[in-house]
């Protein structure tokens, strides 16, 4: 604030709620701050523009994309419409490389914005990553629990039903990234309820217990004795009975060794993380 007055740009932002379609004139006035020379800004949004990206760096978007967050945490978040255009073209860059390490940022830059200006601007693009290429869905799974515990109760819930297309991947042997899945399952038992866990997370866990890869089902064994954990301090405790029925039925009586394998590990695992009291195991 104290910086030489030749630096400080007046922005009144007024307009821009008001009228989405801005003449020339509007839309460089929505690209002003006082925060850094704005000579400084504009040549780092010119980085999306097509014609440079062709005639200096084919890698120049990827750049502009990593260095991002740092630059929407430097404007802060009153500033973000500066941003929002530059980060919407590269959300949707034909690179997916690009892509990618947006989704792999995305999380910090919700934090940054906060809840209102994330709710608006960010998880429409959160959402389109969770439908690209899985090198860009791994970044957002990566940080699934980190984005999604910013967001209200209400909007956090809609995701429940999207968690099972984490379990189809482009590539079946891409085992990592069910068990990162795995990971962030772990995580998210406590942004929801014992119902929501029960009815959602319950049947992905399974089905991770029983995967083809041994290094996806340990970290299963450990996401199943968690959610029984969970589920046995929750007030409803219907519902720890019932899965470790499930358990019971579904592996403890299987009639494949590795099922029954798979209920001894998990066991093994309730027991010794102290998931249940020893007569309730018992």
């Amino acid at each position: 604030q104290s910086m030489d007055s030749t630096l400080h740009y007046i922005h009144n932002d007024s307009d821009l709620s008001t009228n989405s379609s801005f003449s020339p004139e509007e839309e460089r006035k929505s690209k002003v701050q006082d925060v850094v020379p704005q000579a400084l800004l504009d040549q780092y949004l010119s980085m999306t523009d097509p014609s440079r990206a062709q005639t200096v760096d084919t890698e120049i978007a990827k750049h502009c994309a990593y260095s991002l967050p740092g630059v929407a945490l430097t404007l802060g978040r009153q500033n973000w419409h500066c941003l929002k255009d530059t980060y919407e073209t590269l959300a949707s860059d034909m690179q997916w490389k690009v892509r990618r390490t947006l989704a792999f940022s995305i999380h910090e830059l919700a934090v940054i914005l906060g809840d209102q200006l994330t709710a608006g601007d960010l998880v429409p693009v959160f959402n389109g990553f969770l439908k690209d290429l899985d090198e860009v869905r791994i970044g957002v799974l990566k940080h699934l629990h980190d984005f999604l515990k910013l967001l209200h109760v209400d909007k956090r819930r809609e995701y429940l039903y999207q968690l099972q297309e984490f379990l189809v991947t482009d590539n079946s042997r891409n085992w990592r990234f069910r068990a990162e899945l795995a990971e962030q399952l772990i995580l998210l038992l406590d942004l929801y309820s014992a119902r929501d866990i029960y009815d959602y997370l319950r049947p992905i866990a399974f089905s991770l217990c029983a995967d083809k890869v041994s290094s996806v089902r340990w970290i299963s064994y450990k996401l199943v004795s968690e959610m029984v954990k969970k589920l046995y301090m929750a007030s409803t405790s219907t519902f720890v009975i019932d899965l470790m029925n499930e358990l019971v039925e579904k592996f403890c009586r299987c009639h494949k060794w590795s099922g029954r394998q798979t209920f001894v590990f998990i066991c093994q695992t309730i027991s010794e993380d102290d998931c249940l009291p020893m007569d309730q195991f018992a």
